[in-house]
Formats: C-alpha cells, structure tokens, sequence
C-alpha cells in the first residue's frame, strides 16, 4: 500500500482520508499533512533508555504499586513516590502516566540539554512549550499537568540490563530537588496536594547519562501526535532504533506486545492498536521505513528524524 505521504500528494488530503484503512484513518491523514506543512522547526531530546521503555498509558488503578516493564534489552521499574499530608502520614502519588507526562519528560531532557543546567523551571516555561505543541493549558489540563509534574518530580527509576554478560543495575531518580509554589489556581482551599512543580534539578547521574545517551526528536512530530501515548512511545523507539540499524531487523508480535501494549488485557486486540499507532508514528517521520508482517514489524535502516543534533 501507499504511504500517507504519497497518497496526500496523489489525491490530496481529503481524498486521502477515505483510503487510509482503520478508525483512526482520517487522523493519520491530518498528522501528516500538518507535519508536512508544519514550518515551525524545533528540536527536543530524550534519553535512549525512555526510547526502549515506556510509562503508562492509562492511570494505574493502585498507586501504591511499583510500574514494571521488561523488554528484550531491558526492565525498567518505575516506584511511586510520597507526598506528605498535613497531618504528617504519607500517601503515595503514583507514577507517572499518559501523553502529558511524556511530553513533560521531553520538555525536562530538552531544556536541560538546550540550557546546559540540570535546574529546569517549569510554570510558564512548562507552559509555553505545552503551548508549543498544541496543549491548551487551562481548567482540567492545568490540573493534569501539575498531577503529572508533580509524579514525576517523585518517583524513582530502576534500570536492569545486562552488558558483557553481567546484570547491570542503575537506580536513579529524574529529579534530585524540586521547589513547589501554591498554585493560584486552587483558591482559598488549597491542600497539599495542590502545590505546582515550579523548578526542578534533574539529578546528576540522570543528567550525565541524558547528555551521553540523547535522542533527537522532531518537535513537529511530537506536535501532531501530542494526544496518543502510544504513537510518542513508537515515534521515539524509532527515532533511536532506525538510524543505527546495520541491516533490516524484525520484531516479533509478542516483543511489540510487551514493550507497547501494557494496560491492553487481550492481546488479540494489540495487533489493530499498535497497527494504528504506527501509522501515526510515520505520518510525522516520513523516512521511518518499517513493515508490518504476519511475525512482527520489520525494521530498515533508515535516517534519523532530526538530522543534525545539538552538541
């Protein structure tokens, strides 16, 4: 079948929303001709590891519990952090979750690299760039992007790989101090837990690892997909896993399923979810070139999506 691209530049945009096969047909349409058509040129970064792992889509129903996902190359254990209440017990805020907390994570590694500081202020920086990517921030959205600021400000991360035959661990948190401010939108009945993230120090093992080990990344792409946790999940492992590829290599179905499809119960229904996300991945990186088969998803060695990188 045609790509997306190719079809929009045949029969044109709202011909082609017709000939894209799925529900999310007509939207993969619109990715990509707004990438296309996007001039607003931005770099943003994340670290290799977030590209070979992922958070949770959706959020987790105990937030006492530790996220797990292990993948050919890795696990990844995410541990919920503490708030204190002001009756001095604890409780647990839970771990980070959806697209607002991968796009706050790429605003924290972006800035981070792009200052040369590990202190990144948030508030109306947070909000500009939100703002960048299309994220209205007001009513609702405010409140779920302080939630998910404030889960990742706390929360602690296990990396377990193996290297030269050894198990390697790497325990670290993203961010070592955060100052938090009340937040004027709360009111005169503000709790504890209505506090806003205003500056955070990534942590130096964290920073360090993040200016080896950075993932360049279209901030057009992740405009267009802003909304789908999953497709900014298969657009970064892409964007790391393409361009350093020596010859084509396959993923079977059961690896996509465990790195892409936690929180879908019934793994009959992955294979449309992952087939859609995918197509939303390419609409915004045109040269990503990976096919789907019976056994899995064949990738090519391919161009990265940001061809020059910071330094």
């Amino acid at each position: 079948m045609a790509t997306v691209h190719s079809l929009i530049e045949a029969y044109g945009r709202q011909a082609s929303r017709d000939m894209v096969e799925g529900r999310r047909g007509p939207r993969i349409v619109e990715a990509a001709a707004s990438w296309a058509a996007d001039e607003d040129i931005g770099t943003g970064y994340i670290h290799s590891g977030w590209c070979q792992t992922a958070l949770p889509h959706r959020r987790p129903d105990d937030d006492a519990a530790v996220w797990k996902l292990e993948t050919d190359s890795l696990t990844l254990l995410v541990e919920p952090g503490l708030r204190l209440k002001p009756d001095g017990s604890t409780a647990h805020v839970g771990v980070p979750f959806g697209s607002i907390a991968r796009l706050i994570l790429i605003y924290l590694q972006s800035e981070a690299l792009r200052t040369g500081s590990r202190d990144v202020a948030l508030g109306r920086s947070l909000r500009d760039f939100l703002g960048r990517l299309g994220v209205s921030v007001g009513g609702k959205t405010t409140r779920l992007v302080r939630e998910q600021a404030d889960r990742i400000s706390r929360c602690r991360l296990s990396f377990h790989f193996t290297r030269n035959g050894s198990s390697v661990l790497v325990n670290q948190n993203i961010v070592d101090i955060a100052m938090f401010v009340d937040d004027p939108s709360a009111g005169s009945e503000r709790r504890q837990g209505d506090l806003f993230v205003e500056t955070a120090r990534l942590s130096e093992s964290f920073f360090q690892q993040l200016r080896q080990h950075a993932v360049p990344l279209d901030e057009a792409a992740i405009r267009h997909i802003r909304n789908s946790s999953m497709a900014l999940d298969v657009y970064c492992w892409l964007a790391y896993r393409l361009h350093a590829l020596p010859d084509s290599k396959l993923i079977s179905w059961p690896a996509l399923a465990t790195q892409f499809g936690a929180g879908i119960k019934l793994r009959k229904h992955f294979k449309a979810a992952f087939t859609e996300n995918l197509q939303l991945a390419q609409a915004v990186y045109r040269d990503a070139q990976a096919e789907l088969t019976p056994e899995g998803l064949l990738l090519h060695p391919s161009p990265p999506p940001v061809r020059k990188a910071l330094r």
